[in-house]
């Protein structure tokens, strides 16, 4: 495990040095290649979360580059050639931070005053901390009152590199806020249904933490933070062990993680998949569910928070 952790970093860095070097030996000033003549605000997202609030709050008036796509694993993203190139040619570049886009921070950090880390605006007491990566657990879309900050974060980059469109920007951000106040307030009724006793989230990794501080939940990760490292025996054993002596109802695989570790535990402890979760992508853009009546669009954040809330209230209560 040691040689494989010490691969992984050498691999990072070595990812990094490339991305860097790209980003160096490129230029350009905020357009992207073939579209010179388009005078919109280009915009690069990495996440399809952040991707979302550009969207919704930048509209017509930039130019999106979602550089994720749904269903991308960030902590494992490899950068490409052409991604260095749209980093150096944006005149916007909105991140997570945190160490979630592991193999791309310092590329990102990089690039001074036009790279904006959304997650990084939070208090440090908002944060929860991981021991053994000893930085900041990055996934606080999972509490939708937190995320509320972030996208705050995308309005005032936008404004601040687009100031002839701040009354639309500042307008679609107060909407925004508005929609995540509403959600937020869903989601404490729906997980209300759920027995107190009974709110025991088991997931591929530990991507629902903030989710389970704000809502209530006890959760628990095969793997840590991030999807890098391997699932041990023992933590398998200790982990269906653990589901049998809880009675836990349904455990959950992710749409970004590999699900066979999950569905491997699932068999041993004899306890169903209750579903899939979106953890640290969106699903695909125009794919609609239906609950209680209600659509939604699984490729934005708010679609995505209800898919969650509702597999897991249906799986547990």
């Amino acid at each position: 495990m040691k040689k494989r952790k010490k691969f992984q970093r050498v691999s990072q860095i070595m990812l990094a040095s490339l991305l860097g070097g790209l980003i160096a030996g490129c230029s350009g000033g905020g357009k992207e290649s073939g579209d010179a003549d388009d005078e919109r605000l280009y915009v690069v997202a990495t996440t399809t979360m952040i991707a979302d609030a550009a969207k919704q709050i930048g509209g017509e008036q930039i130019r999106l580059n979602a550089m994720m796509k749904p269903g991308v694993d960030p902590h494992l993203y490899e950068p490409t050639p052409k991604d260095g190139i749209a980093l150096q040619e944006a005149g916007l570049v909105l991140y997570n931070g945190h160490f979630l886009e592991g193999q791309m921070e310092k590329a990102l950090q990089a690039l001074g005053d036009k790279s904006y880390a959304v997650a990084e605006v939070l208090a440090e007491d908002a944060l929860l901390q991981d021991e053994e990566s000893g930085h900041a657990d990055p996934h606080v879309w999972g509490d939708v009152g937190l995320w509320v900050q972030s996208v705050e974060v995308v309005g005032t980059a936008l404004t601040a590199k687009d100031p002839d469109n701040a009354e639309l920007y500042q307008a679609r951000t107060k909407e925004a806020i508005t929609e995540l106040e509403s959600l937020d307030a869903w989601v404490k009724k729906r997980v209300s249904e759920i027995p107190e006793d009974q709110r025991i989230l088991i997931t591929s990794h530990d991507a629902f933490s903030y989710f389970g501080r704000a809502y209530g939940f006890q959760v628990l990760g095969l793997q840590g933070i991030s999807t890098a490292g391997e699932v041990g025996l023992a933590e398998r054993v200790a982990m269906v062990d653990f589901i049998k002596e809880k009675g836990v109802k349904a455990i959950f695989v992710e749409s970004s993680v590999n699900p066979a570790v999950i569905e491997s535990v699932s068999k041993d402890a004899n306890v169903k998949v209750g579903g899939e979760l979106f953890s640290d992508a969106l699903g695909q853009p125009g794919e609609m569910e239906e609950h209680g009546g209600e659509s939604y669009d699984v490729g934005t954040y708010v679609g995505m928070i209800k898919h969650n809330v509702n597999a897991v209230v249906e799986a547990l209560k």
